[in-house]
């Protein structure tokens, strides 16, 4: 394995430990839908899951782009 392969596999590494960061406060903002009604605040508290559900698309995208990249480098050498 070359110092490129360990390189996109550590940035898929990452790319994968962001989504699970993007979910994990999407579900956080999903789950204060109850509180955010009673304080009024719903607008930004869907506007936060939106953000998270976008940001974690975006890294699921970085993240498949990048596997895909391992294997036609792999499938090269």
């Amino acid at each position: 394995m070359g110092a490129m392969q360990i390189l996109l596999v550590l940035g898929v590494v990452a790319a994968a430990g962001l989504v699970l960061f993007a979910l994990a406060r999407g579900l956080f903002y999903f789950a204060q839908g109850h509180r955010a009604a009673i304080e009024g605040t719903v607008e930004q508290n869907q506007a936060m899951q939106n953000k998270m559900m976008m940001a974690r698309v975006k890294w699921q995208a970085i993240a498949i782009i990048l596997v895909m990249i391992i294997g036609v480098t792999a499938a090269a050498s």
